[in-house]
């Protein structure tokens, strides 16, 4: 059943996909679509981009994203998709409605907190702690061409209004 097993060290994380078979203690590219295993708490931990595509797939996408303090994601809102935010380090303020002007919906979020945001809500998120708010994202079908890295949130908006997603 299993023909590729392999000790797994919760110290040192590793990556797996079956593109290069073998192990990496990094994610330097976005692994999708091919099958892919990873250590997603890790992961989050590890990155500190503003945005890294880590896997993306033709319905799917997931994303990792670390937040500096005082920073926020945006307000932003995705007409025809979904999307899953898992808080895995920090905390934070989420904001929803279903006008721009009008985020009625609020709720502090912190490590081991996720939320959804159903497709057409406005909303945005605010780092309030005082540490990076590291985070990974899956959007239902993808947001952001494959291998998307951002450095920084100025790279993103850069992007954004570049290449219009």
């Amino acid at each position: 059943m299993y023909n590729d097993y392999r000790q797994y060290n919760q110290k040192a994380p590793r990556f797996y996909s079956d593109d290069s078979n073998q192990y990496s203690k990094h994610m330097t590219k976005d692994y999708g679509p091919k099958p892919f295993v990873v250590n997603i708490n890790e992961a989050t931990l590890q990155n500190d981009n503003y945005r890294t595509a880590l896997w993306t797939g033709c319905h799917l996408q997931v994303t990792l994203m670390s937040l500096k303090v005082g920073e926020d994601i945006g307000l932003e809102i995705h007409p025809d998709l979904d999307q899953f935010i898992r808080i895995e380090q920090g905390q934070g303020v989420v904001m929803m409605g279903d006008r721009r002007d009008r985020l009625d919906f609020q709720e502090k979020v912190f490590d081991d907190f996720a939320f959804v945001i159903p497709a057409g809500k406005w909303h945005n998120l605010i780092n309030t702690g005082c540490v990076p708010l590291k985070l990974y994202s899956i959007y239902a079908p993808p947001q952001h061409p494959h291998g998307t890295v951002h450095k920084t949130k100025a790279d993103a908006l850069a992007a954004e209004e570049n290449h219009g997603y």
